[in-house]
């Protein structure tokens, strides 16, 4: 009997190199935002968008020094340029906003473009100019349209770059391994439905906020999707109409091709999917443990 996969999305963020700094098209360039890590891989992509003299940066890493000075030679590298238009966010993870103060001490009071969420917010140090699903952003050359994608972070934006059919996914979507859903404020029903949502789109590529740059974007997608499905099905059947189970004992069971290094995140995933199968109806939460309803 063939064996059943244990895993849909086998790649991973370890050990994954990027350069510093390259240019991907006319309209798009990466600088990298320098805070490696086992979920972040290299670091936070920041992009910088537009054709023009006055480009807006997506994203502003989490505030490495080294960031501070990178940008300002990578901008003159990639756009000839020394000027930003605006800052732009996809969420309010301090890998992704924590740059902020940063790049306005560089470049000026720029504005600071995302959809709020109070609490959160005040890492950037900066005011926030609130966008939401279906708000354009423009710079010479591209015209961005938010997209409401809720799931990792309840204020998570995608934004469709409309010149060349591509999506910053932001966390939503990565280049490599998938994406975490904090035990805080994440929410896996939520997230599942913004990767539905993806499939309507009209994609050539996916701008991840880490990792490489995604050029079977569609493929890409339909992946994660399954994975999680997959996911869902292991922990169901991990339950089996036994005794109630920890998320810990969940992991042991399912897990087996992950370093026990990784298990507590792994147990951050295990507790999404039973959170979402209980707003289902299909689990029981007994004092930390669970079990089928």
């Amino acid at each position: 009997m063939m064996a059943r996969p244990q895993r849909v999305v086998t790649d991973s963020m370890i050990g994954l190199k990027l350069p510093d700094f390259v240019r991907h098209s006319d309209r798009v360039a990466t600088v990298l935002g320098y805070n490696p890590g086992p979920f972040t891989g290299p670091g936070t992509n920041t992009y910088i968008v537009g054709a023009g003299r006055r480009p807006l940066l997506l994203d502003t890493g989490a505030g490495v020094p080294l960031y501070e000075e990178l940008l300002p030679h990578a901008l003159r590298e990639v756009s000839s340029s020394r000027e930003l238009e605006c800052v732009v966010c996809t969420h309010a993870h301090p890998d992704h906003i924590g740059g902020v103060r940063q790049v306005r001490r560089r470049f000026g009071e720029l504005a600071v473009l995302k959809k709020p969420w109070p609490g959160k917010d005040e890492v950037a140090d900066a005011p926030i100019r609130a966008i939401d699903d279906g708000a354009v952003v423009r710079a010479e050359g591209a015209t961005l349209r938010a997209i409401y994608t809720p799931g990792h972070a309840p204020d998570h934006l995608c934004y469709y770059l409309e010149e060349e059919k591509a999506l910053f996914t932001g966390d939503l979507v990565l280049g490599a391994g998938t994406t975490v859903i904090p035990d805080d404020a994440g929410d896996l029903g939520q997230y599942m439905v913004s990767l539905h949502r993806l499939l309507e789109l009209d994609l050539a590529l996916i701008y991840p906020a880490h990792g490489p740059v995604i050029r079977n974007p569609r493929q890409k997608i339909e992946e994660y999707i399954a994975h999680r499905e997959l996911r869902e099905r292991q922990v169901l059947d991990a339950l089996g109409g036994g005794p109630p189970l920890e998320p810990m004992q969940i992991v042991k069971k399912i897990y087996l091709d992950v370093p026990e290094y990784l298990h507590a995140a792994a147990a951050n995933s295990v507790r999404a999917h039973l959170k979402k199968l209980r707003n289902e109806g299909r689990v029981v939460e007994h004092d930390s443990r669970w079990s089928l309803n």
